[in-house]
């Protein structure tokens, strides 16, 4: 991973990324996206793309964007979060996983999940369904912010992806929220340490400050 900024979040569960977004004050938990397997992972910059009702006047189509996503982004897809119809299936899963891509993020649903099964490409959806977008939906954005589970993503941001669910990290800040997250895992690792060697864990909580670490810092 050449990104040094992305790779700061390597090995970091979304929980504490999201405890840090808390303590930071800045939103980030997406609401109502989940793997589409147990075990999936997922790091990258988010290449954003827009979806709307296909135009009954000059209809557009689900897009050919994907041979512009470069190696190691994240494809974040707003579908509005429609459940009736998808944006992403195998052909994507394929070309993607081929290419490099980190995965895929949508705010709606997919299809041909057991493709992406096969390959390991993380896809995290608010659901699946195997009826089609083609002449449903048409791209109306790409490259502009979008919302995914109630959180604004712009190009560039970046995403973290566990079996919790995707946290969603401002470009400008994620130097300092990578930093945060990183000392609330450490300082969580060393609670479970003090823990399970014999001693009790309210004593272990109230040492290293376990119900203040995602409290908001005061200005």
């Amino acid at each position: 991973m050449t990104d040094a900024i992305v790779a700061a979040f390597e090995g970091l569960p979304t929980a504490a990324v999201s405890d840090a977004l808390d303590k930071l004050g800045l939103p980030g938990s997406a609401h109502g996206i989940a793997a589409i397997y147990p075990g999936a992972r997922l790091i990258g910059r988010a290449f954003t793309i827009g979806y709307a009702p296909v135009s009954p006047i000059a209809p557009g189509t689900v897009g050919d964007y994907i041979d512009d996503v470069a190696p190691g982004s994240v494809v974040v897809l707003d579908n509005q979060a429609r459940t009736d119809c998808t944006v992403w299936g195998d052909i994507l899963t394929c070309v993607a996983h081929q290419k490099g891509v980190a995965g895929t993020v949508i705010s709606g649903v997919c299809r041909d999940t057991a493709r992406a099964m096969d390959l390991r490409y993380p896809i995290y959806s608010v659901g699946r369904i195997m009826r089609t977008g083609k002449e449903r939906v048409e791209v109306v954005t790409t490259g502009a912010p979008v919302n995914i589970g109630g959180v604004q993503v712009r190009a560039g941001d970046i995403l973290i992806g566990d079996d919790d669910g995707i946290v969603i990290v401002p470009a400008e800040r994620a130097e300092e929220v990578a930093r945060v997250a990183r000392s609330i895992s450490d300082i969580e690792d060393r609670i479970l340490e003090a823990a399970l060697a014999g001693g009790a864990l309210r004593e272990a909580r109230r040492q290293f400050g376990y119900h203040g670490l995602q409290t908001k810092a005061k200005a």
